[in-house]
């Protein structure tokens, strides 16, 4: 009887610690400041600071995971794209591919790209609200083979610079 007293004693602690455990959200992936390599979410991230993006052929920020959030917070992401060329189209603001259930969340501003401010391929269930996207070579959002999402309350100017009059420019 002893026995189950003890093994109850420290059993019950250990178990309600598991199920906290198991409960607990992860803690988001923090960004700001300057981005020199890609920045590849596997969790919910948000800006915490305005953006320097120094990304040379690739997205600043790119999902590796589905079903994540990236939440702007009203900060700023800017590209440094001396000129539109093809050698900068591969400079993307953020990268989402063939991942499902990804939400983009303003406010937020993504300006200045080489490539695309929103860069959205082969996925479905997919939110970008709030977003402003602005002064990028291509497309402010572009969508591609993008099925059953929302895209909605977002503003896209100024861009499709080096489209050479291609069908780029705004979503």
């Amino acid at each position: 009887m002893k026995n189950r007293r003890t093994l109850a004693c420290f059993a019950i602690p250990v178990l309600a610690l598991m199920i906290c455990a198991g409960t607990s959200q992860a803690a988001e992936t923090k960004i700001s400041g300057t981005i020199s390599t890609t920045v590849t979410l596997t969790q919910d991230g948000e800006l915490v600071g305005d953006v320097t993006c120094k990304v040379v052929g690739g997205p600043c920020i790119a999902f590796g995971a589905g079903g994540i959030k990236l939440r702007l917070n009203g900060f700023t992401m800017t590209g440094t794209s001396p000129g539109c060329t093809p050698a900068t189209s591969f400079d993307d603001g953020v990268d989402v591919i063939q991942m499902n259930g990804v939400s983009i969340l303003g406010p937020g501003l993504i300006q200045k790209f080489g490539g695309f401010g929103i860069f959205l391929a082969s996925e479905s269930d997919v939110k970008v609200r709030g977003i402003t996207a602005t002064d990028s070579c291509f497309s402010g959002i572009f969508l591609g083979g993008v099925t059953d999402s929302e895209i909605e309350g977002n503003t896209s100017v100024r861009n499709s610079m080096g489209s050479e009059g291609g069908p780029c420019g705004g979503t």
